[in-house]
């Protein structure tokens, strides 16, 4: 009993999270339809894809200077309301521009409630706890990436794209219901901006940041490796339908199955990780899933059916799932919580940078060349990361791992 009464707040901030996620994957399905619908343009809706990094890039290099000053819990409220609205309104949107346009703002506000909820997360949640935490959070990620598209599927047969749009803004206001009922875990003198934003605050803040990376090479080496990993990941995704599809020669619905046994990876790894949460090493759990997420992509680099995809697809979510609870630990015991909304805000400039560039040379060298042979140098690539990654946490004279 005392441990229910314990995470109380953490299985409530957990049932929000997996609220707006469900709604997230739906109105993503369901936007993808309607543009494409509307425009019978593959490139249409990858214009959609380009905008997230887009907003992150409008926003990063100033939002933190107001997430570290504001009431966070209020704030996430805030952004959840603001996103709730302009996607009520989307079905309404006659012209792909206005779209394009309401996509964009609903895309700021998302890139700006991620830092947020970070840090209230790591406010909220005890430091012995925070590893069970994400493992769980992470299973109810993948929870939604698998429950969405078919949610979605039920609600395109008895209604709509429009329809399913909708739900999405009832969940985020059923997110911010929920998020009203967390504590307040900020003072009086924290909830109100102390000073006036600026550019002059603004520059002074990255300086502050840049003073602790430099302060604290470890851990900022660590963050950004785990920026390449995400990079890599993104890249070799963008590739992915097309090597399914054209290399493979897998049907939509086989594409589809191939989706949810990645799904099916990373809610057992996820699972796996909250039951072991005492038992693993943060930094055993960053080695490992460094290592065999890029061996999944190499499997299914090279596979040449069905059959040996599932197993890189499933190997590749598994050992993910592994990375990102080991990393968001590390991340959340190290950064202090009072500058971590800036700091992720700083490297969340140059993690969009990279995206944009690496997702770009991709796409340009698979017109050039062959698919296969691009997807298996990009899994080279990613693994030597991974390596390097496992020579910079194995470090014994390091103590930031506990």
């Amino acid at each position: 009993m005392l441990k229910i009464i314990k995470w109380k707040n953490p299985l409530l901030l957990l049932s929000g999270i997996g609220v707006s996620n469900l709604g997230a994957w739906i109105y993503l399905i369901a936007l993808n339809l309607i543009v494409l619908d509307m425009t019978g343009s593959p490139l249409a809706v990858s214009v959609l894809y380009i905008l997230i990094p887009i907003a992150t890039l409008c926003t990063h290099f100033w939002s933190g200077s107001f997430i570290d000053r504001l009431n966070k819990r209020n704030l996430m409220i805030f952004l959840d309301l603001i996103r709730a609205f302009f996607i009520f309104l989307l079905p309404f949107m006659d012209s792909l521009i206005l779209i394009y346009i309401w996509v964009f703002i609903i895309n700021i506000a998302s890139s700006i409630f991620g830092p947020t909820s970070m840090v209230y997360m790591t406010k909220l949640i005890r430091k012995t706890d925070r590893q069970r935490f994400n493992a769980l959070r992470n299973f109810i990620h993948s929870s939604g990436f698998i429950l969405g598209p078919s949610i979605a599927g039920v609600l395109f047969i008895i209604g709509s794209p429009y329809v399913a749009i909708q739900l999405n803004s009832l969940a985020l206001w059923i997110s911010a219901i929920i998020i009203l009922l967390l504590p307040n875990l900020e003072t009086k003198g924290e909830t109100v901006i102390s000073e006036k934003v600026s550019i002059a605050v603004i520059k002074n803040d990255w300086r502050e940041i840049l003073s602790f990376s430099k302060l604290n090479t470890h851990i900022t080496l660590v963050y950004i490796l785990f920026i390449g990993i995400t990079v890599f990941m993104t890249a070799l995704d963008s590739l992915e339908a097309a090597f399914a599809t054209k290399v493979l020669i897998l049907s939509e619905s086989a594409y589809g199955f191939l989706v949810s046994i990645a799904g099916i990876g990373i809610i057992i790894g996820s699972l796996t990780n909250a039951l072991l949460a005492n038992r693993l090493k943060v930094n055993i759990l960053i080695g490992f899933g460094a290592i065999f997420t890029p061996f999944g992509y190499l499997i299914f680099a090279f596979s040449q059916n069905f059959i040996w995809a599932s197993i890189g697809f499933f190997t590749l979510t598994f050992a993910l799932s592994f990375a990102n609870t080991g990393f968001l630990t590390f991340y959340q015991n190290n950064v202090p919580v009072d500058i971590m909304g800036r700091f992720s805000s700083v490297f969340g400039v140059l993690e969009a940078l990279l995206i944009i560039m690496f997702t770009g040379i991709a796409g340009v060298f698979s017109e050039l060349y062959e698919i296969r042979f691009i997807y298996i140098i990009g899994s080279f690539a990613f693994l030597a990361l991974g390596f390097i990654v496992n020579l910079v946490i194995l470090d014994k004279s390091k103590k930031v791992y506990s």
